[in-house]
C-alpha cells in the first residue's frame, strides 16, 4: 500500500468518529424536512416578493393548511445607477435585494428566528430601454432565488439544533 493510500485510508477510517453529519439526513421524511414542512410563508408584497414568496414555498415543501410556524418577510429592493459617462448617461445599475425575515410560532406569537438575507446583481444599461428593463426584471428573478436559497439554508440551520416540526 503507497503512503497516499495508507494516509487517505487512515483518514476514512477516523471520520465516524466526528461530529458532522447530514443535514438533509433522513431525506423528505428526515427531520429537517419534516421542520421546513411545518412553515408556513406570509404573503410579501410587491412583485420582488411575489417572486420571494414562491421561491421560498417551492424549497419548504409547498402550501399547508396547519403549520407550527409562520415565515414573515420584509423586502428592500434597491436599483442605483453608477458608471456614469462624460454625456451623464448610466452605463451600469446595481440591483440589491435585501431581507429581513421572522420565524414566528403560530401558537405563541413568539419570534424565534430574526435574520437577514441579501443579495446584489450588476446590469449593464443598453441603448434600448426595454432590454434594460428586461435585465432589470431578470436580475430581479435570480436575486429572488438567491435570497430564498439563504433564507431556507437558516431555516435548516435553525431546525436541526431545535427541530420544528412537534
Amino acid at each position: 500500500m503507497t503512503s497516499a493510500r495508507a494516509f487517505a485510508f487512515a483518514i476514512l477510517l477516523s471520520l465516524p468518529g466526528c461530529a458532522l453529519r447530514p443535514m438533509y439526513a433522513g431525506g423528505a421524511s428526515g427531520p429537517v424536512a419534516t421542520s421546513l414542512g411545518q412553515v408556513a410563508v406570509a404573503p410579501i408584497p410587491g412583485r420582488g416578493g411575489w417572486l420571494v414568496r414562491n421561491a421560498l414555498v417551492d424549497r419548504l415543501g409547498g402550501e399547508h393548511r396547519s403549520s407550527t410556524h409562520r415565515l414573515e418577510v420584509e423586502l428592500d429592493d434597491d436599483i442605483s445607477s453608477f458608471g456614469i459617462r462624460g454625456d451623464r448617461s448610466v452605463t451600469r445599475e446595481r440591483r440589491t435585494l435585501r431581507a429581513r425575515y421572522r420565524l414566528v410560532e403560530v401558537a405563541t406569537g413568539q419570534v424565534v428566528l430574526d435574520a437577514t438575507a441579501g443579495s446584489d446583481a450588476g446590469i449593464d444599461v443598453v441603448s434600448s430601454p426595454y432590454a434594460t428593463v428586461a435585465a432589470e426584471q431578470t436580475a430581479l428573478e435570480r436575486l429572488a432565488t438567491m435570497i430564498a436559497d439563504q433564507m431556507v439554508g437558516r431555516l435548516a440551520l435553525y431546525a436541526t439544533n431545535r427541530p420544528i416540526a412537534r
